[in-house]
């Protein structure tokens, strides 16, 4: 008798063991195809996930997701997105440009959400700011420079120029490169713009901006952001503060200070549009999302200002060291 039972409980647990596979195959699953791993991705990553959690979307109980990244090597793309593409995803979500430009190119009968791009017209993702295009909608990062060079110069009252290395791979450096000097002509600040053909050329060309530069600015480019570390020691060296876009690198001591968009909140915003998608909405009743003042946030590193003779301002958060 105790070995039917068992043998009936085996069975039993089996058959609910299949079932409940079978029930998470059968969640909707969300894409993700991203372009290699920094901690601005990351964060956005992390907002996203985030915000579908907060509408219900629990990975593993309401949603399944696919992760695929290619460690910022574009030739590897088309593979990401084919590979993504074959799954049958509800939604994908495409982070970056390289990646958002050639899914748009690939896929029409998915909808597309992009997520960590600066400037999605001239990336030819929209037609313009107000709408979706086709099937893609999406999650800008877009930062108001104005108010990051005044509060640059709060720092710095005597700068007068400030250095920008961007890759002549990505549109959306140059987007950036544009935008810089538009905005710093209206604030007074001369630009530096140094072009980057090779993420390894990076040592040399930040040398560039040696007695020619006040600060450095580095921006969320998929080649250069990885380069980090690097600009930092090298600006370092010829007593040259940076500043980021994100605030990790403050907080790990490699920039003096950031003000710029929480890629949390860049990540939330996908996710919004993710969360509608998955509830039915269509692509075309879903405007892109831009930044708004509250997605922003401002950083300074205490030990590094302590360093460049700088006096912290109020209502900025203050890491490494407790400010007095």
């Amino acid at each position: 008798m105790n070995k039917i039972f068992m043998a009936t409980t085996a069975v039993i647990m089996a058959c609910l063991s299949l079932v409940s596979c079978g029930k998470k195959e059968d969640l909707p699953l969300v894409a993700i195809a991203n372009y290699g791993p920094n901690a601005s991705l990351d964060a956005s990553m992390r907002g996203a996930k985030a915000e579908l959690a907060d509408q219900g979307f629990i990975e593993g109980k309401t949603v399944r997701y696919e992760i695929v990244d290619v460690g910022f090597d574009a030739s590897l793309i088309s593979q990401m997105i084919t590979k993504l593409r074959s799954l049958k995803p509800k939604v994908m979500l495409v982070k970056t440009t390289p990646a958002a430009q050639f899914a748009k190119g690939k896929i029409q009968d998915v909808p597309l959400v992009f997520c960590d791009i600066m400037d999605p017209v001239s990336a030819d993702l929209l037609k313009d700011e107000s709408h979706s295009c086709g099937n893609v909608t999406g999650s800008s990062d877009r930062d108001d420079l104005e108010p990051f060079l005044i509060f640059a110069k709060t720092l710095l009252p005597h700068a007068k120029s400030v250095g920008l290395l961007y890759s002549t791979s990505e549109s959306n450096d140059a987007a950036l490169v544009k935008m810089m000097k538009e905005t710093a002509a209206r604030v007074g600040l001369a630009v530096v713009a140094v072009p980057v053909d090779q993420s390894r050329d990076v040592p040399i060309r930040v040398q560039e901006f040696n007695r020619k530069v006040d600060f450095i600015y580095v921006g969320t480019s998929g080649p250069i952001q990885p380069a980090l570390p690097t600009i930092a020691s090298e600006a370092q060296k010829m007593g040259i503060p940076v500043f980021n876009a994100e605030d990790q690198a403050v907080r790990d001591g490699l920039a003096l200070a950031s003000f710029g968009v929480s890629y949390e909140s860049v990540g939330r915003n996908a996710g919004k549009l993710v969360a509608k998608l998955l509830k039915g909405a269509s692509v075309k009743d879903l405007p892109p999302i831009f930044p708004k003042a509250e997605d922003y946030r401002c950083f300074v590193n205490k030990k590094l200002a302590k360093k460049f003779g700088i006096k912290i301002p109020e209502n900025v958060v203050v890491v490494g060291g407790e400010q007095k």
